[in-house]
């Protein structure tokens, strides 16, 4: 099924639930932009859940997969951390127990800062195995080749 909102569109691969929604900027202050944000998981997305994964994290079993893609500030386009262009192209040896932020046992993570025309993003992918992460990266990438991202501000 395919899935477009906000600038974003991506194919949910079977046995995945991805939504595409908008969150307040940080303080949530009138008038703040709101921006969009990726979640796609092999288990239920809960309701209510972080960002970065805050209540599907902990639920990822050995054959699960949690991606967050996020949009940052337009002012962060280019510089610092967002300072590569284009969408990652990880590699299962991107993957590891300390690039969680959230460290939860047996569990591999990676984050990845981009910038895209004039959005800035950063993907975070937690893989419910590290010992299996070879096998969960076959199930990662038919997700991420199919996410397209449009180059204009987001608002």
């Amino acid at each position: 099924m395919r899935l477009d909102a906000h600038g974003i569109s991506v194919d949910a691969p079977e046995g995945w639930e991805v939504r595409i929604t908008r969150r307040a900027a940080q303080g949530h202050e009138p008038g703040s932009h709101r921006r969009p944000v990726l979640h796609a998981a092999t288990v239920a997305l809960p309701a209510v859940r972080g960002d970065f994964g805050g209540g599907v994290t902990g639920t990822l079993g050995t054959e699960d997969v949690f991606v967050s893609l996020f949009e940052h500030d337009p002012a962060a386009v280019g510089t610092g951390l967002f300072a590569d262009r284009g969408f990652p192209v990880p590699t299962p040896a991107d993957f590891a127990p300390n690039r969680l932020q959230r460290s939860i046992p047996g569990q591999s993570g990676g984050q990845w800062f981009f910038s895209v025309g004039e959005r800035a993003f950063s993907l975070y992918v937690v893989l419910g195995s590290h010992a299996r992460r070879a096998e969960l990266f076959g199930k990662l990438t038919p997700l991420l080749r199919s996410v397209r991202l449009q180059g204009g501000i987001s608002s």
